[in-house]
């Protein structure tokens, strides 16, 4: 391992951005549920604080300070426990669903949301896998078929939640990292042709990724069911302007805009913020995308520069599709923006993700 040096401190001031303008905003946007659900305006903000930033600060911090060679080895033992999770969610008494989904497991007042930790304990496996495997990782045999074994273990058991949103960006972050360990370009257009294949049978199969679809198609359709979320999105996106309406002032999170401090996040940032808000964001996600491909480019192994550019993928992958599908750019994913939408799971293991990535830069020629 290379002597170390300082951290990107560039890339540790944008992530602590992030999260202080997701608190704001998770604030702002959970403030009419929070007063109708419990009485008080900021329960979901202090639920926000307590699950999910303060573990995540523990975890990154120790994430951040052990030589994140060790994480090599605990790789496949943390994806093991991350798929035993996804199975529980499916066992009464254990597992708990909402809105026709089974994707959390109740530990006492805790809810944790394997899904989520499924995102860096399998991007961890690969970065470890096929960092082992050097060239071999090109090979039909012993390259392509165990890495679509793979991700087509953790599919079956993401579509069984089902969660299609989750299943995107783990796919596409997965691939990443197969193309950074150096496939063959024939290898990851089969894949796509795979995928391709995959969301048309999703379509025909499921009927919930097929109305999603459909109201992608046709906005203006069932605009009181299925295509409530993406139209009041919309409107509240549209009724912000160039500046928004002024923190706090946004009236389509008291009722009218579903989810609006998880999913619907950004549709709140563009009402009260505007084009400026939303743009301030994109910014703040473009340089965390070129800081963390700058550390994966100089990292010193390639365990450390696999395993940072699958976590910058994910974090950037994930990012990209929830702003697009508010913005009626794709269909509705039901995932959350990273670091700003309301989830204790979702916010303490990207932090836990940010600290292994800050512990790459300190042996990063960056």
């Amino acid at each position: 391992m290379k002597e170390k040096r300082q951290p990107d401190y560039i890339l540790m001031f944008v992530i602590g951005i992030l999260v202080i303008f997701g608190l704001i905003m998770v604030s702002s946007a959970s403030i009419g549920l929070s007063q109708e659900r419990f009485g008080e305006s900021y329960y979901y903000l202090k639920s926000q604080l307590l699950k999910g930033l303060l573990p995540g600060l523990f975890l990154g911090l120790i994430a951040y300070f052990l030589p994140y060679r060790y994480f090599k080895p605990l790789a496949l033992p943390v994806l093991v426990a991350t798929i035993i999770g996804l199975i529980l969610v499916f066992v009464p008494g254990i597992g708990s669903g909402h809105g026709g989904a089974n994707r959390w497991i109740s530990v006492g007042p805790i809810m944790l949301q394997p899904s989520e930790f499924l995102k860096l304990s399998f991007i961890l496996y690969l970065a470890a896998w096929m960092s082992s495997k050097g060239k071999v990782v090109k090979d039909f045999s012993q390259g392509l078929v165990p890495f679509l074994l793979m991700v087509g273990l953790v599919a079956f058991l993401i579509l069984k939640e089902p969660d299609i949103g989750t299943l995107g960006v783990i796919g596409f972050s997965s691939l990443i990292i197969f193309f950074l360990a150096g496939a063959r370009i024939s290898h990851i257009g089969l894949i796509g042709l795979g995928t391709a294949a995959l969301f048309y049978l999703l379509t025909k199969f499921y009927s919930h990724a097929a109305n999603r679809l459909q109201v992608f198609l046709h906005p203006e359709l069932d605009p009181k069911g299925i295509g409530y979320q993406i139209n009041q999105a919309i409107l509240a996106l549209g009724s912000g302007g160039m500046f928004g309406a002024g923190l706090g002032q946004g009236v389509q999170k008291f009722k009218y805009l579903p989810e609006p401090a998880s999913d619907s996040i950004v549709a709140v940032v563009g009402e009260e913020l505007g084009f400026i808000g939303i743009l301030a964001l994109l910014i703040l996600f473009i340089i965390f995308t070129f800081r963390g491909l700058k550390i994966a480019q100089g990292a010193p192994d390639d365990f450390g520069r696999l395993l940072a550019g699958g976590l910058t993928g994910w974090i950037v992958v994930q990012a990209m599709i929830n702003m697009a599908a508010i913005c009626g750019l794709i269909p509705l994913t039901g995932i959350t923006l990273p670091f700003i939408s309301l989830g204790g799971s979702s916010l303490a293991i990207t932090l836990t993700a940010m600290g292994m990535l800050l512990n790459i830069s300190k042996y990063s020629k960056i």
